[in-house]
């Protein structure tokens, strides 16, 4: 394994230390009893088929150590920066479990700072070399709703790389890349999403509250662990709240597109959410015009809200992985079986599973009419000739594929998968 320091924008001892006491939490018995409970509920509700069920436990374990990690960094007097939504890896000699929940995008590092519209924060940080196409630092409320947001990729940066945001309650007056908070503010969520895995950058960042010590004691370890299960229960209701609602959407098809002004999305993205149920011996074609984003997502997510093999599989693809057609847009196949050519989703050996297109950075103009999605059901011994045109890809080309995603994907994950 390569070292690890902070001079990795992500890999950072600070992030270790929070993952090592989040493994340690969750051995709480507050902790530990909430773990059960949830997913005997969850499991009860869900109803899931026995493929489903066959991924719960590796599902539920990623959801519930998001929860952990997350809920361990409220202090709005002691911010820290943590990264959610990593895959399991080695830090210490120990195994971290991974953090993914609620629909994640394999393309997005995703970063959380608590806030309090009471007081004053600076963040420090530094662009990569190659800067994002997208990147926002989103203050929500208690809710997830938008308090304020700053685009990364439009906000001031020296020459050096390095930009300094300020937080408070006032407004700008001057200042570069002010947030103006409010008393509803809760925390910054951040969103780093790289477009290219061999090149883009996330961001580096660091946070300083101003002003004198807290007089407050922080949280005592049965607070902490009290905070972290009731953040597990959440987790479990919203996932479950959102994979219900995709599962009374009809399989095979797609919901219409709609804005991100919903609980927990970005402004300025367009979704298309659906399921897949496919018979062995099928396959679900999409069909996609990006209506002029610069980019655009396809991962595949099972209902527990954590996406599918990411590395060392397919399981998404985005604008930079995909092969356009000829005659413009992209069309993909999604199927538990390689079809032997370019796009392909691989579906993880699951025949049913949630689908979510995001599409993003349409320009001042906005999506053009031509945007949209459509999917259907196709055998596959009929793709050939049902549809035409798709590139036909070799072993050896997917084992090259598969190599450079990997190598691509560990660039903000160093510590290696486990």
């Amino acid at each position: 394994m390569p070292p690890v320091d902070d001079d990795h924008p992500v890999a950072t001892r600070a992030q270790h230390e929070q993952e090592l006491a989040a493994l340690e939490l969750i051995e709480h018995p507050t902790v530990r009893a909430a773990y059960r409970d949830v997913a005997e509920t969850w499991l009860a509700r869900a109803k899931p088929s026995e493929a489903m069920r066959e991924r719960f436990d590796d599902a539920f374990r990623e959801v519930m150590f998001s929860a952990a990690v997350w809920s361990s960094n409220q202090d709005k007097l002691r911010p820290k920066v943590s990264c959610i939504t990593r895959l399991g890896h080695p830090v210490d000699g120990r195994q971290i479990p991974g953090s993914r929940w609620g629909i994640d995008n394999p393309d997005s590092v995703y970063r959380v700072i608590p806030i309090s519209g009471d007081e004053r924060y600076v963040i420090h940080g530094r662009v990569g070399a190659h800067r994002m196409t997208e990147n926002y630092f989103t203050l929500w409320d208690p809710n997830m709703g938008t308090v304020a947001v700053l685009n990364g990729r439009t906000m001031d940066v020296d020459s050096d790389g390095g930009y300094t945001i300020t937080v408070d309650s006032t407004p700008a007056d001057g200042r570069p890349n002010h947030v103006q908070s409010t008393p509803e503010a809760h925390e910054f969520y951040i969103r780093d999403v790289l477009l290219d895995w061999q090149r883009d950058d996330p961001n580096h960042i660091a946070v300083e509250r101003l002003g004198p010590p807290p007089t407050t004691p922080a949280r005592t370890r049965d607070e902490q662990a009290e905070a972290t299960a009731a953040m597990m229960a959440h987790f479990a209701n919203f996932t479950g709240k959102l994979s219900h609602g995709v599962g009374k959407m009809p399989a095979n098809q797609f919901n219409l597109a709609w804005s991100a002004d919903k609980v927990g999305a970005m402004r300025n993205q367009v979704y298309v959410m659906g399921r897949f149920d496919l018979a062995p011996d099928e396959a679900f074609v999409v069909d996609v015009d990006d209506g002029g984003a610069e980019y655009f997502t396809v991962p595949l997510s099972n209902i527990w809200g954590t996406t599918l093999d990411i590395v060392d599989r397919t399981g998404s693809l985005n604008k930079a992985q995909s092969v356009p057609n000829d005659g413009g847009g992209y069309t993909y196949v999604i199927s538990p079986v390689d079809p032997g050519v370019a796009n392909w989703i691989d579906s993880d050996g699951l025949r049913e599973g949630i689908l979510t297109l995001r599409m993003a950075e349409f320009g001042e103009a906005g999506p053009q009419p031509s945007l949209g999605a459509h999917g259907r059901v196709v055998k596959l011994d009929r793709l050939d000739t049902e549809v035409p045109g798709l590139k036909p890809v070799g072993a050896e080309e997917r084992q090259a594929e598969l190599a450079a995603r990997r190598r691509g994907y560990l660039r903000r994950l160093p510590e290696g998968t486990l």
